[in-house]
């Protein structure tokens, strides 16, 4: 463990507008690539980064010519182009930016450093709040319950934090934790690089205790399943594998609530679908011709799922007989750039799309599930996507956080790029911010955003729908 030094921001601006953002030089020569100990990626150009091999998925995007510049169509949303730009003006003095940053309230705990920048005593609904920074790994997975926040890496470690303070911690042999999630009875699932999904929970007498409470498929259903023969698939190399197991990374992890259940996908190209209550394997659906970068439970009891096979699909579940089962009822997208990351809206019914080439399709519920259109906002690939409320925060490999607002009209504007993290953003969460007593005025929602890094850090931001 060490404790990050306190640096220079220059080469940060995260306030900037859009527009001034596209016009600067955001990636230093020397930062264009990042690569960590990769074993499963393809990039899109010779800018692209490779991540690790919990990176989504190879592509199958076709390659470019880097030295020419990108060109895209001005777009109806906010200031979304891409001009090619050969600016390498450089700040020398840390007084011409405003994001000077000062020593953390919290200094006391060896587990945080903490940025805050005092400019923000003007405007402390928005901006960065704070940087958690433990050398245990490059951070894959993020999940936040109440005032808890869970981060998942590659040191096999799930961190738990409160009030940005190191609060407890577990530790799995499964390999790099990929996907968290957090059932509503505390229960927490983490998906691994071995392909084994993992359940914890927290002791009731020490919360900072926590456990684990089983594996996913549990011991008595691979025991009984492993006596038939039917069920068992081949795989590659010809061995056989139990269908109710994944056999490959375990990439996402989505759960259904009202459903009651959890759905994971996995770099073996499947889809299962688990019961909560039992922990049983109801279905193993064979969902993509390659792997299985993401899922999310959605709205009307859809299921969306995307892979790097350049599809985006949607599940729903019907009865079938005696039995109830997930079938296809759509291809919304099938391209040569990988399906990446996916997040749905759950208010305005819209799911979004994030892609290898830097793009977010979207679709809105009509009488139908309805093409809305592309927003522009990454060069390079869209590594995660949450939405919170009206806004939608999406994470990519140029290192950046782009914050968008649907406005009534159903388009989207940029309210701004956070810009402050040193390696590609692999996850983000967000969850919203308790009221202050305001006598009952009515007020614009605020919400703390989470963001894990390959720079093996957490920053925590503070983001309201007027931003910008």
């Amino acid at each position: 463990m060490a404790i990050q030094d306190n640096r220079s921001h220059n080469d940060h601006y995260r306030r900037l507008t859009f527009a001034s953002f596209l016009k600067s030089d955001s990636l230093d020569a020397g930062d264009e690539a990042y690569y960590t100990d990769g074993d499963h990626n393809r990039s899109d150009s010779k800018d692209a980064i490779s991540t690790n091999s919990d990176s989504q998925r190879p592509s199958n995007a076709s390659t470019s010519d880097s030295s020419s510049s990108p060109i895209y169509p001005l777009s109806p949303w906010n200031q979304t182009y891409y001009p090619h730009n050969d600016n390498t003006t450089v700040f020398s003095s840390t007084n011409q930016s405003p994001w000077n940053q000062s020593c953390s309230p919290y200094h006391k705990s060896p587990w945080i450093y903490q940025t805050r920048n005092s400019d923000f005593e003007d405007d402390s609904d928005n901006g960065l709040v704070g940087t958690i920074v433990r050398q245990e790994g490059h951070v894959y997975s993020i999940a936040a319950s109440g005032d808890l926040l869970f981060t998942g890496s590659d040191s096999k470690n799930i961190r738990v934090w409160k009030d940005l303070k190191d609060f407890s911690g577990f530790k799995s042999t499964s390999g790099f934790v990929k996907a968290i999630v957090i059932t509503g009875d505390n229960r927490v699932f983490t998906g691994h690089q071995d392909g084994k999904i993992r359940v914890w929970r927290g002791s009731k007498r020490n919360p900072e205790r926590y456990s684990r409470v089983g594996s996913l498929p549990t011991l008595k259903e691979f025991l009984t399943k492993s006596i038939n023969p039917k069920n068992y698939v081949e795989t590659r190399r010809k061995k056989n594998k139990l269908k109710i197991r994944h056999f490959d990374a375990v990439s996402c992890l989505s759960v259904n609530e009202d459903l009651g259940l959890l759905y994971s996908g996995s770099w073996d190209k499947t889809l299962k679908v688990w019961r909560l209550s039992d922990s049983k394997c109801l279905e193993s659906i064979e969902a993509h011709d390659d792997a299985v970068n993401t899922v999310v439970a959605g709205f009307d009891d859809l299921l969306f799922t995307g892979s790097a096979d350049g599809t985006l699909k949607v599940w729903k579940r019907e009865l079938q007989g005696k039995e109830t089962k997930h079938v296809l009822v759509h291809v919304l997208m099938k391209q040569e750039s990988a399906v990446t990351a996916l997040a749905v809206n759950l208010n305005d019914a819209v799911v979004y799309c994030g892609s290898s080439d830097g793009s977010v399709n979207f679709w809105e519920r009509k009488k139908s599930l309805t093409h809305g259109g592309t927003i522009h906002g990454h060069r390079m690939a869209v590594l995660c996507l949450t939405s919170a409320g009206s806004l939608l925060l999406s994470g990519g490999a140029d290192k950046n956080i782009c914050v968008w607002r649907r406005n009534g009209d159903g388009s989207h504007t940029c309210l701004s790029v956070l810009m402050d993290h040193d390696g590609p953003v692999k996850c983000l969460t967000a969850v919203e911010e308790a009221d202050d007593d305001n006598g009952g005025e009515k007020t614009d929602h605020r919400w703390i955003v989470y963001s894990g890094s390959l720079d093996k850090s957490v920053k925590v931001w503070r983001v309201t729908d007027y931003a910008s």
